[in-house]
C-alpha cells in the first residue's frame, strides 16, 4: 500500500508546485509585458518559475496577455500546468 500511496502524494505536491510556478510566472511575465518591469516576458516568466521549482515548459504572448507551462519530471511522470494573466478585456 504504501508503496502507491508515497509515489501519488510526490505527485499531487508536485502538481501544486507546478501549478504555483506558472501562476507565477505568468504574473510576472504579464506584468512586464505591459511595462511594470522592464525585460522580455518569456525571460522574466523563466525566471520566476525556476526559482519555483519546475521548469518553462512554453511561453506565448498575445498582446499584453502571456501564458506559460510550467512542468516537472516527478518519479519518470512529467506533470505540467498552464497559467494565463494580463489586463482584464
Amino acid at each position: 500500500m504504501l508503496g502507491l500511496v508515497l509515489p501519488l502524494s510526490l505527485a499531487i505536491a508536485a502538481r501544486h508546485t507546478v501549478t504555483a510556478a506558472a501562476d507565477a510566472g505568468a504574473l510576472a511575465a504579464a506584468d512586464t509585458a505591459i511595462g511594470i518591469h522592464a525585460g522580455f516576458p518569456c525571460e522574466r516568466a523563466a525566471q520566476v518559475v525556476e526559482a519555483n521549482g519546475a521548469s518553462l515548459a512554453g511561453c506565448t504572448v498575445d498582446g499584453l496577455v502571456v501564458t506559460v507551462e510550467a512542468a516537472r519530471v516527478v518519479i519518470g511522470l512529467t506533470v505540467s500546468a498552464r497559467a494565463t494573466a494580463g489586463p482584464a478585456r
